[in-house]
């Protein structure tokens, strides 16, 4: 049976996925440790099931993750957002690549009032860490591409609410994550999951159903994922998906926690026994009732044109004195993006260019922010918020690159909102070039975190819009940073990924990156980088204008990059890079010794992660 009986699915008015009970719970379990009654381990599998990860810092301090399904966010729910920021973290907020949103230095007392606050806005923390089914996410051009077989928002939307709270979802012996895509190309990263499903539909799209793969995953064991069905009806998704995490939950290793994901289990039994020990649970699921979705699965609830009257947009200047405003915490890394009242100029014609992409729904357009390293202040929140009700349906969306989705704003509304979009400080262009560079939180706050990804993430990103040649030979191309090899920044699927690592030089450790080539997703499924080199954290931007030279030089007529580093010998990108690898003590600067972004001496501090806890 589901965890909870109402499935409707309403489209932009969604019901709450928040539990007034859960938070008091979490108050009850929080003081039954405080007065010594609960175990410190049976206390941190709690918390991490309703989303309290601990930091890297001493002390009192926690990151919140908050789950934002299928990446959808309304202006209600961003001023929780807002307010959560402002009262209990930094003043800013930090979207993933699982399209959730994470608040970093929040204490632990404060956790109650940022979870009901969160809750007031329809927004939860539960199972957004620890080992359950976390955050499922979903393409954010869903409903609104030309090229979607069809828009899989309710379908994912139906699994969100079957699986929250599921007696299964939060008794795994690891994380478990799950993607949906309609369109062409794999933006949900579906191939990376533990299920996969793409849209298909057949006698003339009157049947609407998945390609459904499983066990795909990257860090320390990287596969793309197994095909469990070639076509699938969309009525038999909840059976299915109930099926293959019956399975986990009872074949899985709960012993050894870094070999435990599904991926793992697939490969311990064999794909034959597996799919046998499926089709067994699968069986005695429908024997028992199994599930429908909560609608047609050939008639789904349809998003239409927002049919509201559109409010008036604020004037700039007050959305940049607004800005202005903002008080964020000093213990943070932001990119350096202001405020700024545009003309229409050659700015505006770039940002169009890569940031504009029309809708299928004719007169309406979707607009990318890019957000460098995926952060928005509170101010911007609120701001997008506003933004979203007068220019497009409400919402927005948030995406696996970290950055934002306006849709259904009407085409001759564009250039009004990007006004406003830079005078709020997210009026940068790039959004889908090698200048929007993705980065997991890394040494800044992870406990597992070797390097500052951040630092590399917004040295490259900065380098990268200072050189509109460099962006121009290679738009799309695809760099992602990790700080450590789980791979939260998804480098290991990147054209160019860049893992966290270091190396000893005369007694001293210097921090370093592990580059590889050649990653990505498209309709085959998933590859991954190839290593290349291993690059001084100082020598990597030297390192990309290299590959891009590299490319450049080498590549064929009309090839693209992504595809050039995929079938590049990489002997050839070795040897373009071996002299940069090389450093020996008498080559080394004290600056060498300096991690980007920090002023000390690098220290390597790995501690014991809760990724897996």
């Amino acid at each position: 049976m589901a965890a909870v009986d109402d499935l409707r699915t309403l489209g932009r008015s969604r019901l709450s996925f928040a539990s007034e009970a859960e938070i008091d719970e979490f108050v009850t379990m929080l003081h039954r440790f405080e007065r010594g009654e609960l175990t410190a381990e049976a206390w941190r599998a709690f918390r991490l099931l309703h989303g309290t990860y601990a930091q890297r810092q001493p002390g009192d301090v926690h990151m919140l993750r908050v789950k934002i399904p299928q990446g959808i966010l309304s202006a209600a729910e961003l001023e929780a957002l807002a307010d959560v920021g402002d009262l209990h973290s930094r003043g800013f907020g930090h979207i993933t690549t699982r399209q959730n949103i994470q608040f970093h230095f929040v204490e632990l007392r404060d956790v109650e009032h940022a979870m009901r606050r969160l809750g007031e806005a329809g927004l939860t923390t539960r199972e957004a860490c620890g080992n359950a089914v976390r955050n499922i996410t979903a393409c954010p051009y869903a409903g609104v591409a030309s090229d979607e077989a069809f828009d899989v928002t309710p379908y994912a939307e139906a699994l969100t609410r079957y699986l929250l709270r599921h007696p299964l979802s939060s008794s795994l012996p690891r994380k478990f994550k799950i993607a949906f895509e309609g369109c062409d190309e794999d933006h949900a990263l579906t191939a990376i999951n533990d299920i996969g499903w793409r849209a298909r539909v057949r006698d003339a799209g009157a049947l609407r159903g998945f390609r459904v793969t499983v066990g795909g995953g990257t860090s320390s064991l990287c596969r793309s994922g197994h095909l469990l069905y070639e076509f699938l009806p969309a009525g038999e998704m909840l059976d299915v998906a109930e099926a293959v995490i019956r399975v986990f939950r009872r074949l899985g290793d709960y012993q050894h926690k870094h070999r435990n994901r599904m991926k793992y289990l697939i490969k311990a039994l064999g794909w034959k026994r597996w799919h046998a020990e499926f089709l067994q649970a699968l069986a005695e699921f429908r024997a028992e009732g199994g599930a429908r979705l909560p609608f047609d699965p050939q008639n789904p609830p349809v998003e239409g044109a927002p049919d509201r009257r559109r409010e008036a947009g604020p004037p700039p200047l007050e959305v940049s004195t607004h800005i202005d405003g903002s008080k964020v915490d000093g213990r943070r890394m932001l990119s350096d993006a202001h405020p700024a009242l545009p003309v229409m100029s050659g700015d505006f014609a770039d940002w169009l260019r890569t940031n504009v992409r029309p809708q299928k729904q004719f007169g309406y357009s979707i607009v990318m922010v890019t957000l460098p390293l995926g952060d928005l202040t509170t101010q911007q929140m609120r701001t997008i918020g506003r933004l979203a009700v007068a220019y497009g349906d409400g919402a927005v969306r948030v995406t696996p690159e970290q950055d934002l989705l306006f849709r259904w704003v009407s085409s001759r509304d564009v250039a009004d909102l990007h006004r406003l979009l830079a005078a709020a400080g997210l009026g940068l262009a790039g959004a889908t070039t090698i200048a929007g560079v993705t980065s997991c939180p890394g040494a800044e706050s992870c406990r597992l975190a070797v390097t500052q990804s951040r630092g590399l993430g917004r040295w490259l990103g900065d380098h990268l819009r200072s050189r509109p040649d460099l962006v121009a030979a290679a738009p799309d191309l695809k760099i992602k940073i990790s700080g450590c090899p789980s791979g939260c920044g998804h480098h290991h699927i990147a054209g160019l990924g860049f893992q966290g690592s270091f190396r000893k030089v005369g007694g001293k450790a210097l921090p370093q990156y592990l580059v590889t080539v050649g990653g990505g997703v498209d309709e085959t499924g998933a590859r991954f980088g190839r290593l290349a080199a291993r690059i001084p954290a100082r020598r990597c931007g030297e390192a990309l204008e290299r590959l891009l030279a590299l490319y450049r030089a080498d590549r064929t007529e009309g090839e693209r990059a992504g595809r050039f580093f995929q079938r590049v010998a990489l002997a050839r990108v070795k040897a373009v890079l071996s002299d940069l690898e090389r450093i020996a003590p008498q080559d080394v600067v004290a600056e060498d010794f300096v991690d980007l972004s920090e002023q000390s001496e690098f220290r390597p501090e790995i501690q014991n992660g809760e990724c897996s806890a």
